[in-house]
């Protein structure tokens, strides 16, 4: 999926609103005098966005080795900061109403912690080692009676190999085939 894709399916932009961005410039007037503006397919209508979406910082632990996402861990009441640049006219503020609307868990928190879980499960089920096919197995089969245990040979065998996999590559191959054949 495209960036743009993949931010909608979240619920986040990658260009911002008009009346966020400030008014757009067109042939040198601003859209704000009367020109018709052409319709970018990219814009985002505010009907696309919810209306609950506020920013809001989470910290995500994940697991020092694959990286992965084990939980998401949202400030308590106390440990929020709603001023965190000291700001002396944020003290000011009316917005009292969107302070406590932030408290609020979103979706997107909702679905971090779902994929923390799913990812979870993942590691818990462990995929097992890829197995060879049956026409990979003949293919090793035939290079060994060919060439018995000079991988080097075999590798150099354009009729046999006619991908040229590389020595290595045909050795942990061999390897695999013998410890399944015998």
């Amino acid at each position: 999926m495209t960036l743009e894709q993949n931010y909608k399916r979240l619920g986040l932009s990658t260009k911002l609103n008009s009346s966020i961005a400030g008014p757009k410039k067109i042939k040198g007037r601003s859209a704000s005098e009367g020109v018709p503006a052409k319709r970018d397919s990219l814009a985002i209508t505010p009907s696309h966005l919810p209306a609950t979406t506020k920013p809001k910082e989470v910290r995500v632990e994940r697991d020092p080795e694959t990286g992965r996402i084990l939980r998401v861990i949202q400030p308590d009441a106390d440990e929020v900061n709603h001023n965190p640049l000291n700001d002396p006219l944020n003290d000011l503020s009316d917005d009292e109403a969107e302070v406590e609307g932030a408290r609020n868990p979103n979706s997107i928190v909702s679905q971090l912690e779902a994929q923390a879980a799913q990812e979870a499960e993942v590691e818990a089920k462990r995929k097992r080692p890829r197995q060879q096919s049956s026409r990979e197995e003949e293919w090793i089969a035939r290079l060994v009676e060919a060439h018995g245990d000079d991988i080097t040979a075999m590798s150099r065998d354009r009729k046999l190999n006619p991908m040229q996999q590389s020595q290595g590559d045909i050795a942990r191959r061999v390897k695999k085939w013998k410890q399944k054949h015998g």
